[in-house]
């Protein structure tokens, strides 16, 4: 496993990087060879540094695990796959610069990459240009159908719109007043305006919802939590947070939320982007019954899960992973389909070609540790998922409060925006 850094990115990683490259003197013919009968590079796009690196820094070594598994059983095509890391450091134009290099110079076969939808913006055109083909493991806002990049998770008809609906259902809490605080970006804007536009064709007026936004890396929440505190003493029906802060940003909040003493009970909290790695450290028995909503939850009955939650405990240990062994959140349950998908469609195009690989989507399905078979079709790049919407317990994770019976059909673009 190569890793590139923001200082060696630019540079072709050559002999002296792990021998990924033929040896300058290998005549033409020998060198083509290898590369036909050699092992087939896959990208990580993931940081390891800055705002999004407690995160996303588990998909880099998640990839490997999977990469791992299949080589186990003969790889793919009866060639083995090396996986190149990157640490594109939470810096979005470096995503974009990575991606361009490994297409380019190390001639990856996919890449596998980007958390924040800005990130995912800057690689999307040059996995374009390049004709590569990028999987997105996160759920995201949607209006996107690029053939060069798979959508692994769900767009907010399948995720984002059902967790609203049990809010306000009376099964939920039935909330009739939202505040919309999210990081600057495009994600979170584009969320609550979809968001605005469902909420308007419910009949709910435009005074039922304040939005607010804050820099990445945002951590004093305390003026924010107050002016919550002030839109919820409003009156007019319950008020919830729709949380669509990133990073390093969601800790700080809820534990300014709880600072101030505010219940779930008094106004929850959706997260959107929260999962059980932003717990880590949080006095959570003051947390109890906010709520996220995602495609895995850790929580997650059904042997799948468990072997999954086995494999990564053990993969953990034996590499000496930097995080914890019995924490798994849903972006890296996305990018170990990702990886999988990827091979099975390698496998049944009998090529690495991008243009085979993709003729290839329709059909495939996969067990993935949720539970769910989630499966592709020819109609798009979208993958059918399950959805769950958790509630965080005191033990740091979140308890399945309600989950689909089955995988929505992905609807790439939204009505209400």
């Amino acid at each position: 496993m190569v890793k590139f850094t923001r200082r060696s990115f630019l540079q072709a990683s050559g002999v002296a990087a792990a021998g990924l490259a033929s040896p300058v003197g290998m005549p033409a013919l020998l060198r083509s060879a290898q590369a036909q009968s050699g092992p087939v590079k896959l990208g990580c796009l993931f940081s390891s540094s800055g705002t999004m690196a407690n995160l996303e820094g588990r998909l880099n070594y998640v990839v490997k695990m999977a990469a791992d598994e299949i080589n186990a059983k003969g790889g793919v095509n009866g060639r083995t796959l090396d996986v190149l890391v990157s640490d594109p450091a939470s810096d979005w134009p470096l995503y974009a610069q990575t991606a361009k290099q490994m297409l380019q110079q190390e001639k990856v076969s996919a890449l596998f990459g980007c958390w924040t939808s800005v990130s995912r913006k800057t690689v999307l055109p040059v996995v374009e240009q390049e004709k590569g083909l990028l999987y997105y493991p996160l759920h995201f806002e949607g209006d996107e159908n690029s053939k060069n990049v798979v959508y692994v998770n769900s767009p907010p008809a399948s995720s984002v719109l059902p967790a609203v609906d049990y809010l306000m259902s009376e099964e939920g809490v039935s909330a009739k007043r939202f505040f919309m605080l999210g990081s600057d970006y495009v994600w979170p804007r584009t969320i609550n305006k979809q968001l605005k536009g469902y909420w308007k064709s419910k009949g709910i007026p435009e005074s039922a919802w304040k939005e607010e936004y804050v820099p990445f890396g945002f951590s004093n929440f305390q003026t924010l939590v107050n002016q919550i505190r002030a839109f919820a003493d409003q009156g007019g029906g319950q008020p919830v947070v729709v949380l669509t802060v990133v990073g390093n940003s969601i800790p700080d909040f809820m534990r300014e939320f709880a600072n101030q003493g505010i219940l779930a009970t008094d106004i929850p909290v959706l997260g959107l982007d929260m999962v059980e790695a932003d717990l880590e450290g949080l006095d959570t028995s003051k947390l109890v019954g906010h709520l996220n909503c995602w495609a895995y939850l850790q929580n997650a009955k059904g042997p799948a899960n468990e072997a999954f939650l086995k494999n990564w405990a053990g993969y953990v240990t034996a590499k000496n992973v930097p995080f914890k062994g019995d924490v798994s959140i849903d972006p890296m349950v996305s990018a170990y389909d990702s990886v999988h998908l990827w091979a099975m469609a390698a496998q049944k195009a009998g090529s690495f070609e991008v243009p085979e690989v993709s003729k290839a989507f329709a059909g495939l399905s996969f067990d993935c540790p949720s539970g769910y078979k989630i499966a592709m079709t020819g109609e798009n790049n979208y993958v059918s998922r399950g959805v769950f919407i958790g509630s965080v317990n005191d033990k740091q994770g979140f308890d399945i409060l309600w989950q689909s019976k089955d995988t929505p059909k992905p609807v790439p673009f939204s009505p209400y925006g």
